[in-house]
């Protein structure tokens, strides 16, 4: 390396370039980075070579410097590479530990996509769940059969989970844990809550921009489902049977993996929910119709446990 110097030193003062010109040359190639770089390259790099790819040791540096110094490039999350290739010095621009690990984690929130759900479960994980008694064990043993199972063959029906419990347990977080779990090994779901979503399309009604099948058949044709919390709102005809029903009956046919969560066990829900609409009329065909589909796409596991909303 000394001998490159050296030589380099002499090149410029043979080509009469000014004291100026001299010493930011000397300052890129005694760089320890852009040392070391030509220290490996030391049997093919020249001082020609080295005079006339300057500009891009120069670039390097001065790239480097203020990445190190914490100020803003011109190419963030990248750091530059040295190479030395068909007889020149080139730079590339390589992702940073830190750019490739926010890449990763954007790739797995796309294969999430959550409708109308807290920020909170946005990393919520099978390993952090939560296991103070024996059916939260159950429930997480079941969680975790299914994201193994479908992961080992995803072409296969699987069917899903019907969360059951009272409010807070944890049913939701369980939800978004499977599908984050899912999410890190390749697999795209999406987590709707229902009640909203319903209420949603009533407000697509008219809409010229998107219409209430549209709206329908992006949540009905997800990889996975998860429809969270059917059963707290006050049921119409409509929601039962243009909405959830259209929904269950797509995905029965398919064979899609779908999943619930509901303060309702399967019973309750069908006697107390989907049997009596907003008119109080009474319709137990329709309903029992609804929970066949529910039956086929999903069993039922209880999430039992402390209020951990407010403990």
């Amino acid at each position: 390396m000394e001998n490159v110097g050296a030589q380099m030193g002499k090149l410029l003062q043979q080509k009469g370039w000014n004291q100026k010109v001299q010493a930011i040359s000397q300052k890129v190639i005694k760089d320890p980075d852009i040392a070391a770089f030509l220290q490996e390259n030391v049997s093919e790099i020249t001082p020609q070579i080295i005079q006339r790819d300057l500009s891009q040791l120069l670039e390097y540096l001065h790239f480097k410097n203020d990445y190190q110094a914490g100020k803003e490039t011109l190419m963030p999350g990248y750091y530059p590479e040295l190479l030395f290739s068909n007889h020149q010095i080139e730079i590339v621009y390589r992702p940073t530990q830190k750019s490739k690990q926010e890449q990763a984690q954007k790739k797995l929130a796309q294969r999430v996509k959550a409708i109308s759900l807290p920020k909170a479960i946005k990393n919520a994980s099978l390993q952090d769940y939560f296991t103070s008694t024996p059916e939260r064990i159950d429930a997480l043993t079941a969680a975790m059969s299914f994201v193994r199972d479908y992961s080992q063959d995803p072409g296969i029906f699987h069917q899903g989970l019907y969360l059951q419990g009272d409010f807070g347990v944890g049913k939701t977080y369980l939800l978004a844990a499977i599908a984050n779990d899912l999410a890190k090994k390749g697999f795209a779901s999406t987590i709707v809550h229902l009640p909203t979503f319903i209420l949603d399309l009533k407000g697509l009604i008219g809409s010229k921009s998107k219409s209430i099948t549209q709206a329908i058949n992006e949540v009905k044709k997800a990889p996975i489902l998860m429809l969270d919390d059917i059963g707290a709102d006050t049921l119409s005809a409509w929601s039962r049977d243009e909405i959830i029903g259209v929904i269950l009956q797509y995905r029965m046919q398919e064979e899609l993996p779908t999943f619930f969560s509901s303060n309702y066990k399967m019973d309750e829900l069908e006697n107390n929910y989907l049997a009596v609409n907003n008119r109080q009329e009474f319709e137990p065909v329709k309903a029992k119709r609804i929970m066949e589909r529910i039956r086929f796409l999903a069993k039922e596991v209880t999430v039992l446990g402390p209020n951990l909303r407010n403990p």
